[in-house]
């Protein structure tokens, strides 16, 4: 088969309900270089500050609904509704949820050749 279908109901997530979620659906999807995330966060909450300098992954994040800050080292983004941002593996970075809804992103990511 040329195509595999995957859902945020084929996996656990790895963030507690309390939070938001966050499933992974690289192993779902059997992708071998790109890691397709969903990530959902209520208001008030934050995902893990991070950096990929080790595996040298890149990544992007797009909001879907909602609205997110993203924190940079030097730097801080906000995005809403269908914006995105591209992330260098080495940029620490941290998600947050300040807004007074919950916010649903898509993030992507595969290393650099």
């Amino acid at each position: 088969m040329g195509y595999r279908t995957a859902s945020t109901a084929d996996v656990e997530s790895v963030v507690p309900e309390e939070y938001g979620g966050m499933w992974f659906l690289k192993d779902a999807l059997d992708t071998s270089e790109v890691g397709v995330t969903i990530l959902e966060l209520e208001p008030g909450a934050k995902g893990k500050e991070h950096d990929h300098s080790g595996d040298g992954q890149e990544e992007v994040y797009v909001c879907v609904s909602g609205a997110v800050d993203i924190e940079f080292t030097d730097d801080t983004v906000t995005l809403t509704g269908d914006d995105a941002v591209r992330i260098d593996p080495g940029e620490t970075r941290q998600i947050h949820n300040r807004g007074d809804e919950r916010a649903r992103l898509v993030l992507v990511g595969g290393p650099l050749e």
